[in-house]
């Protein structure tokens, strides 16, 4: 990317020299509202059932009027929609404007639990002398990125390739054929941190295009066409990778990157980023290289000992601001819950520590509570920032929620049990924020596990089963008092994509810890899924689901984490239609996203033209990418179904990224673990059984207890399932119990060992065929 970065920032500074120019005075322009958004405000306002009606009630109360995004479910592009900004939503009509009309575009892409989106709102686009330059001077567009992660990563391309860097706020201005030609992330009001302020900027920008349209118009053509060059030669297949050297290599990578004292991977902030476990568990499992599991055991337990979870409530922040895993960014995420929960199920089956298994509990717990719509699907996120004053509820902190002084302790607890309770979690009556970017903590606390039961105990000369009954009831009471504040915003779409990893994480703490309710999560998920999102004549996926609505074609990593979570929910309780669903996806997303004049898969169906680059992305970062998965998901069905082209087009994919997987293996470590299941004659095992019955559940917990990654698992129940099966696989005909007793048959490429109705046979043969 390096030629591709100096290329753009060589045309980026070819433009500051007329950015330059003398500002022109700012015209003055009003933002007359038609009178149909008050209307559409009035009616949601008073419609209790919609879930924006508290806010759009506030903002009509203190005389704001709507702009056209009041017509909009995304809840981050309600929260604009009473900006004196004349927004548009992504989309013909905003375009066509901006070409009418002969300007230029500025683009503005975010998420509604951004804290640096919301900082920029408040001090830019809500001030109406900054907006009437943007109405004057450009069509203004907001984005949605999680939405529309076309759009975020079109654009994102271009703000890292033109400044090295990228973030939310994205700040990018476009020519009316959609082109970059100036980004950037968060502007402030008014020169600071070494950023221009940001109405200077549009008026130099507004300069430009009037004074030198022809340069700028030819910038952004360039900028495009090198982003577009980049793009075709990223992905060059490489027939000669040999995978077992770089899963080494990428082992090196992780180890060489490791905070051995404090856990986690290079330098601040510290992202938990669970794909990196998911390589690093299989690499042990394959080379018995403790320093892979000691790396993610050791992370996943300070990570969990740290503010970046969170010790009432349960569930994981987005990140730490810090090295010690104290001070996180507060927000949380579905997609972090639903691949850390996998996480620390895989560290349980290989240690079989009750800690681990207790985390997964607390975050599942956390998930089913506040973040689980009525019908069963899950919602995207919880904010950083909320309100410190219920009185004032527009006025935000990050991190209000959780925070605590120690004299809120104190008065909650009783002076005896508070003074334990601050010892086992660090509290302090001056704070213990070692990290306040924004100065807004000051002697508040983050509760986080400083000292252990048994620290506490022999320092108050209490026996440890004392303290631990008093840090509950301490955790509860807090936990109560904690539920009068005012909640963080709530995200209450529902992200097709997310809600298959959350899928899979339900399904697979179902099969680890035999726990009923979280099976009918992820069935309950799942068919809130298929009934909302998807359109069976058609076969096809949409992207989000909200109040009513299901809009936008779904991408790559729709199908793709979907599908692995129908896989997961199939494994998990053998419904043979969970299955069937996840062939249909799969035939879908290789009809529209496979590249038949290449390999691999696009992020994108190429249908919508506004989209100026079709990408292939293999970043494996706080999600997954989309061509890893579909990658696995390929080789898992290709082993169910014995559907070789399905496991030939992994491999293609696979050497696709060839060169990227020698030169920085570690940048895709969920590709790894695709590579992983490839280079092994995955075992199938199939139980003859009925599925609820004790023997067949005993046999299934055998299988589920210990860490076997490269599997698939298959019932022969002599119903419809083993009926569906035997289509593909002909030994699954002849796979029948024995003496009426629930069977396992252990295979590779379908040559079984001798069948066995006893768990004591099993787990032998599992174990024999273990590699640690």
């Amino acid at each position: 990317m390096t030629g591709t970065k100096r290329r753009c920032h060589f045309i980026i500074l070819a433009l500051l020299a007329f950015y330059g120019l003398s500002q022109q005075h700012c015209g003055q322009t009003t933002n007359d509202n038609p009178p149909a958004w008050l209307v559409v405000a009035k009616k949601l306002a008073e419609d209790k059932m919609n879930p924006s009606s508290e806010y759009i009630t506030r903002q009509l109360k203190a005389g704001h009027h709507p702009n056209r995004l009041i017509n909009e479910k995304s809840p981050y592009l309600l929260q604009h929609a009473f900006n004196p900004v004349d927004w548009y939503a992504w989309g013909e009509e905003a375009v066509e404007k901006a070409r009418q009309e002969n300007k230029p575009i500025f683009l503005s892409i975010g998420y509604s639990t951004c804290h640096w989106c919301h900082v920029m709102e408040r001090e830019s686009f809500e001030n109406p002398d900054i907006a009437k330059i943007m109405n004057e001077y450009f069509v203004c567009i907001k984005v949605d990125r999680e939405e529309r992660p076309d759009v975020d990563k079109v654009y994102m391309t271009a703000v890292q390739a033109m400044t090295g860097s990228g973030g939310w706020p994205m700040s990018v201005w476009l020519t009316p054929n959609l082109q970059p030609f100036f980004a950037g992330t968060y502007f402030p009001p008014d020169s600071r941190y070494g950023r221009p302020g940001f109405p200077d900027l549009l008026k130099r920008l507004h300069t430009a295009w009037m004074e030198q349209r022809e340069q700028v118009v030819q910038s952004g053509e360039q900028i495009i066409k090198v982003l577009q060059e980049h793009t075709a030669l990223s992905a060059a297949p490489d027939s000669a990778l040999l995978f077992t050297p770089t899963l080494r290599t990428a082992y090196s990578q992780f180890y060489s990157s490791f905070d051995e004292r404090l856990g986690g991977f290079g330098n601040v902030p510290k992202f938990p980023r669970p794909v990196a476990f998911n390589f690093l568990l299989r690499y042990y499992a394959r080379h018995n290289e403790k320093g892979a599991l000691e790396m993610t055991l050791a992370t996943l337990r300070k990570m969990w000992a740290g503010g970046m979870y969170d010790h009432l409530g349960g569930g994981f922040h987005r990140y730490s601001v810090d090295a010690y895993w104290r001070v996180p960014h507060f927000e949380k995420m579905l997609y972090d819950q639903a691949q850390l929960v996998c996480s620390y199920l895989e560290a349980y089956q290989i240690t079989h520590d009750a800690f681990f298994a207790n985390v997964v509990r607390d975050v599942l717990d956390y998930v089913l509570r506040d973040m689980t719509h009525p019908e069963g699907g899950f919602y995207s996120a919880e904010d950083a920032d909320s309100a410190p004053d219920p009185a004032h509820p527009e006025e935000k902190e990050e991190g209000a929620f959780y925070l605590w002084r120690q004299q809120e302790i104190v008065d909650l607890l009783g002076k005896e049990n508070a003074e334990i309770f601050n010892y086992c979690y660090g509290v302090s009556d001056t704070g213990n924020t070692i990290s306040d970017p924004q100065g807004e903590f000051h002697d508040k606390n983050v509760l986080y596990a400083a000292y252990t039961v048994a620290d506490a105990a022999r320092r108050f000369k209490r026996s440890e089963a004392e303290i631990a009954a008093i840090l509950d009831e301490a955790r509860k009471k807090l936990f109560e008092a904690r539920k009068i504040r005012p909640r963080p915003h709530l995200d209450d779409k529902i992200i097709t994509a997310w809600n298959g990893l959350m899928i899979s994480a339900f399904a697979r703490a179902h099969q680890v810890l035999d726990e009923p309710k979280y099976l009918q999560a992820a069935e309950r998920a799942a068919s809130f899924v298929l009934n909302k999102l998807y359109n069976a004549p058609t076969k096809t996926l949409t992207r989000r689901y909200r109040d009513g609505e299901a809009k936008y074609p779904a991408h790559l990593d729709d199908y793709a984490f979907l599908t692995q979570g129908l896989i997961d929910l199939y494994e998990a309780e053998f419904d043979i239609k969970w299955l069937e669903k996840a062939v249909a996806l799969t035939e879908t997303q290789n009809r529209l996203f496979w590249d038949k004049n290449g390999s691999g898969f696009f992020d994108t169906s190429g249908e919508d033209e506004t989209i100026l680059l079709r990408t292939k992305e293999d970043y494996d970062g706080a999600e997954p990418s989309g061509n890893s998965i579909a990658a696995l998901n390929l080789l898992r069905l290709s082993q169910m179904l014995d559907n070789k082209q399905w496991w030939d087009m992994a491999e293609q994919t696979l050497r696709l990224f060839g060169n990227r997987l020698q030169s920085a293996p570690h940048a895709m470590p969920q590709m790894l673990a695709a590579i992983d299941f490839s280079l092994d004659k995955p075992k199938q095992i199939i139980i003859a059984g009925k599925s609820n019955a004790p023997d067949t559940r005993a046999m299934l917990h055998a299988v589920h207890e210990r860490f076997i990654p490269n599997k698939i698992l298959l019932l022969a129940d002599g119903g419809e399932g083993q009926v569906y099966l035997g289509k593909f696989l002909p030994i699954i005909e002849s796979v029948k119990m024995l003496d009426g007793k629930a069977t396992a048959y252990v295979c590779e490429n379908y040559a079984c060992q001798l069948p066995t109705t006893e768990v004591e046979v099993i787990v032998g043969l599992l174990e024999q065929n273990k590699k640690i």
